[in-house]
């Protein structure tokens, strides 16, 4: 599998309702340096499954809506908005943020990513900038 089908079979998993996903796609020694809104920080692969831990015991589910996948190598970058839905809201799908990541793979899992991510803006996905662009 390459490392551009292995980001889309990790965006297109059951990620709420299995946990085990983490430890499909995720590599023990992965580490994700994330930019947000919130500052600046360094996951490894118990702080990921920590929080996946937290997405799945608040939403109902999980929606990634990709516009962009770019392979060079072992290295795919990627741009999507996920969606959700909470345990509180179940009817609405919110748009939670819009995000551009970085990921190296490495034995078939995710190893090292640079993630850059802010709060959805709804006039951004209104624009129709966040459509898909098939390559």
């Amino acid at each position: 599998m390459s490392p551009k089908e292995v980001l889309k079979k990790f965006y297109q998993s059951d990620l709420v309702n299995n946990l085990d996903v983490v430890n499909q796609f995720f590599h023990k020694d992965c580490e994700l340096h994330w930019n947000s809104s919130r500052g600046f920080k360094i996951l490894n692969f118990e702080d990921i499954y920590s929080f996946f831990k937290n997405i799945n015991e608040n939403y109902i589910s999980l929606r990634y809506e990709n516009s962009h996948f770019l392979e060079e190598a072992d290295f795919v970058t990627t741009r999507y908005t996920v969606y959700g839905r909470t345990i509180e809201n179940e009817e609405e799908e919110t748009p939670l943020a819009h995000y551009i990541c970085i990921w190296q793979v490495k034995d078939g899992k995710l190893f090292k990513g640079h993630q850059i991510s802010l709060p959805a803006d709804d006039a951004a996905i209104q624009s129709n900038s966040f459509s898909e662009i098939k390559v």
